[in-house]
């Protein structure tokens, strides 16, 4: 019943417009989601610093892992940390794309993992991962 309303409610919309209804139009894609602002890696080092250090450092293993050298590795492959078992077995590989995601929601993107810290605003995950690139030379 829901499903037929939702048909006939976009049909009376597509049928509102002034533009023809093609199957070429109703076959466009949906917009893709927005792409994060730039990175500012200075501003990304104080927020990494404020919200990270406390587990987290580029060079040592503290309550989380090492972060240097962090694009382009593994998720759970640092040697000398204890990963979850969710993490070793993810197969993610950290990008710009995948670090977003994960500095977003790592509990909804790996179920099970330990890291439970949220960055919710888009321009600090996007601050925090050109930090990261930045010491990932």
């Amino acid at each position: 019943m829901k499903l037929n309303y939702l048909f006939w409610a976009a049909a009376l919309l597509l049928a509102s417009e002034s533009v023809p209804v093609t199957a070429a139009r109703l076959a466009t894609p949906l917009p893709s989601a927005p792409q994060p602002p730039p990175g500012v890696p200075t501003r990304g080092a104080e927020i990494y610093e404020t919200k990270c250090g406390a587990c987290h450092s580029l060079d040592a293993n503290r309550i989380g892992p090492k972060h240097r050298n962090l694009f382009g590795r593994k998720a759970g492959s640092i040697a000398d940390f204890h990963y979850t078992n969710a993490l070793k077995q993810s197969g993610i590989v950290w990008n710009a794309q995948t670090l977003d995601r994960w500095l977003q929601n790592p509990v909804a993107m790996v179920p099970g993992t330990a890291m439970g810290i949220r960055l919710t605003s888009a321009q600090d995950r996007a601050d925090v991962i050109a930090y990261l690139r930045q010491n990932s030379r």
